[in-house]
Parts: C-alpha cells; structure tokens; sequence
C-alpha cells in the first residue's frame, strides 16, 4: 500500500502508476450474489451449464458491471491520502470491458494517476485509469477512468 502524506504530494505522482492491488477471485457465488442485488440474472452469468453448453466462452462470466464494482476495494488496497476530511467516489470519465472475466477467475487493479485538479475551497479532483487485469490473460477486463474528490 502506498500512502501519499497529501494531496499536494499526490499531484507529484500525476503521470506514474500508483500501484498494483492484490489479485481477487470473481468465484461463482460472487457472480450470483452480484445476480441477486443488481435482478440481472441473464444465463450467461447464473446458469453454469448452459453457460458451459452454450456461451462462445466456455463458461459463465462474470457482469462488466460486477468488475466495475470491484474498483473501490481494489483500489483501496493501493495507495491512500493522507491529511484530507474525505475522499468522496465523483463518477467515471469512461469505461470499456475488452475481455469477459470468467468465473473463478483471479482479477486486480492497476492504478495510472492521469490528473490532480485544484476546484477551489479545499477540493480537488483525481482521475486515476484503473486497468482491471485478469490473471493469465493479456486483455484486461475492464479500462475505466475513475474520478475521486479529495476535500482538504
């Protein structure tokens, strides 16, 4: 884990990678529970032997949108600022899935920080490119842009 001592040290680092997260695994039952809270229960996630049977991948997959959602405890296992009142989650600049996360697959996160903007009044905006890498695989799963307000 990084920890930056503060913002103005973390606009330093604009332009290097962050770090890399510990590797997870996207298990099955992560897949169904992700299913049951979002009410996307398409076959190709939840039913293991048509996804087996039918899907071009072999198996089930995991939802881009369930990587996606692995970012903020993938990220918070790579670095941290210190000396600030909280870091508020501000949106995504832009997102792409380029290759499916297969079930029982090991995923992690790879943190670019591309800008540290001053708002004013003590806020401050990060764009940090997170590459969400699959284990043994030289596609990423997921490419997104994730934007997080620094209030000082």
């Amino acid at each position: 884990m990084r920890e930056v001592a503060s913002v103005t040290e973390l606009q330093a680092l604009v332009g290097r990678e962050l770090g890399v997260s510990d590797w997870v695994t996207v298990d099955q039952e992560r897949i169904d529970k992700f299913a049951d809270a979002t009410d996307d229960h398409q076959w190709i996630h939840v039913d293991v032997e048509r996804a087996k049977r039918e899907s071009p991948m072999g198996g089930p997959i995991a939802h881009g949108f369930l990587t996606l959602s692995l970012l903020p405890m993938l990220n918070s296992n790579v670095f941290r600022v210190d000396g600030v009142k909280a870091r508020i989650n501000y949106g995504l600049n832009r997102v792409r899935f380029p290759a499916p996360v297969p079930a029982g697959a090991r995923v992690r996160s790879r943190l670019h920080l591309k800008a540290v903007e001053d708002l004013g009044s003590g806020r401050y905006l990060a764009c940090v490119e997170c590459t969400v890498e699959i284990e043994g695989n030289d596609r990423p799963a997921c490419i997104a842009e994730s934007l997080g307000m620094y209030i000082i």
